[in-house]
């Protein structure tokens, strides 16, 4: 099980991560886990208060990245080969 959300307490973390694991179903969960964690991070430690709609929002930016990133080839199933 992926480590606690710092920022985020309790029920509203989980919920946040398992809504944004079920949007982002090719990522895998403890991905998001850790993007969602690392998006509190960085809106702490810029002094911004991480919300969860500011957490979520920003996470989901941050997924929707990675999945336009990734090469044509690996979004096939079984890769290039087919």
């Amino acid at each position: 099980m992926p480590a606690q959300l710092p920022a985020l307490a309790g029920h509203r973390s989980d919920a946040l991560a398992r809504r944004l694991s079920d949007e982002f179903a090719n990522v895998s969960p403890d991905a998001v886990h850790r993007c969602v964690a690392d998006v509190q991070a960085r809106m702490s430690h810029l002094g911004l208060e991480p919300t969860p709609h500011r957490v979520e929002r920003m996470a989901r930016e941050h997924l929707t990245g990675m999945l336009k990133s990734e090469p044509p080839s690996g979004r096939l199933p079984g890769g290039a080969d087919g």
